[in-house]
């Protein structure tokens, strides 16, 4: 199989993010008091500006989500007046709903090849200002974050002109990149073990080895055709 076809291009660093809401007060394309509200309220969920805002006027909320088949971009549109709900995972409409008479609750839905269970919790601040924030399986993106980096390794590397984001999940052994979960093959060695995959016509292996310190504990290695990758923080 073609390296082109095997990897998506698109691949980008290891990250949860709620991205932050921009400023346009002093932007008459965007003067509308009731966004500043939403906004200034909620700076740290709310983003006002981008396309789909321009053409809808109510998305209030976006958020980078990295698992470990991809980067998927969750879009949320709350139309405080008619109570309207809009949630897209990477530019597909996924959750609608029209004429919510209560303007606060949750909104739960799953993301990613994955089949990750994610949910948006609507809150009222204080008047008509709201608070947007997102869970992912059940906690805080904080908190999520913090798990994550215990459980699963990324490597980031172009090959043949492609970038590609390597993850491996420790406690199944899974291995994905850009989105495809690998065939693998493992075997034991004199000093641990190692998982084989291929990537185009490149021999891949990672290596689980002990780091010999009780707190480090198992580390891994990332070698493509022999030579060893640096895996991202």
């Amino acid at each position: 199989m073609l390296l082109s076809k095997l990897l998506h291009p698109r691949a980008q660093p290891a990250e949860i993010t709620a991205t932050p809401s921009r400023n346009f007060t002093n932007s008459s394309e965007y003067d509308d008091p009731q966004c500043r509200r939403r906004s200034s309220a909620s700076r740290e969920f709310c983003v006002i500006g981008t396309r789909r805002q321009k053409m809808s006027g109510d998305l209030v909320a976006v958020w980078d989500v990295a698992l470990s088949d991809g980067v998927h971009r969750i879009e949320f549109e709350h139309g405080t007046t008619t109570g309207k709900r809009i949630i897209y995972i990477d530019g597909k409409e996924v959750i609608k709903r029209d004429w919510m008479f209560k303007l606060v609750g949750k909104e739960t839905f799953h993301v990613g090849g994955t089949n990750t269970k994610a949910t948006i919790n609507i809150d009222a601040v204080s008047g008509f200002a709201y608070e947007y924030t997102l869970e992912i399986n059940g906690q805080s993106l904080k908190k999520y974050m913090e798990n994550r980096s215990k459980v699963t390794s990324t490597w980031l590397l172009n090959l043949d002109g492609i970038d590609c984001r390597v993850v491996l999940e420790k406690d199944t052994m899974d291995i994905w990149c850009n989105g495809q979960k690998m065939e693998t093959a493992g075997e034991f060695v004199d000093d641990g073990t190692e998982t084989h995959f291929t990537l185009g016509d490149h021999d891949c292996c990672i290596k689980a080895m002990s780091s010999g310190k009780r707190r480090d504990g198992i580390i891994h290695m990332l070698l493509l055709d022999g030579m060893e990758i640096s895996e991202s923080e």
